[in-house]
């Protein structure tokens, strides 16, 4: 399991909290530091099921500078949103769980944390 999170954000140490709570074996990723590829980002999509506009921080200063509220959400603009979360991870949503069985989530629940260590 692997947990992408930002030290600096509330909801990234809840979930660090409750991963430890648990005794959970995971793996961190200062995703500001250890900015995701986007092929990564494209494979956490999948593994979210999700499309790049679901994980997008919109209301960062960055997002507001690139104008993307006003960014179609279909297929033609998917790279287009998945270059701007790899040059600007900033605006990724966060913490994002990658469990063991090939699954993702978007932790920023107690209730999603539970989630991902179900699918140990």
């Amino acid at each position: 399991m692997e947990i992408w999170i930002n030290p600096a954000c509330s909801k990234c140490r809840s979930a660090i909290g409750l991963l430890d709570a648990e005794g959970a074996e995971y793996t961190v990723r200062r995703y500001l530091e250890d900015v995701p590829t986007e092929d990564e980002i494209r494979e956490v999509l999948t593994r979210l099921g999700l499309e790049p506009w679901d994980i997008t921080r919109t209301q960062e200063a960055a997002a507001k500078e690139l104008g993307l509220k006003d960014w179609p959400r279909d297929a033609s603009a998917r790279d287009r949103w998945v270059r701007a979360l790899a040059e600007h991870p900033k605006l990724i949503q966060r913490p994002i769980i990658t469990a063991d069985d090939g699954t993702a989530v978007v932790a920023r629940s107690d209730e999603a944390v539970r989630d991902a260590l179900a699918r140990e």
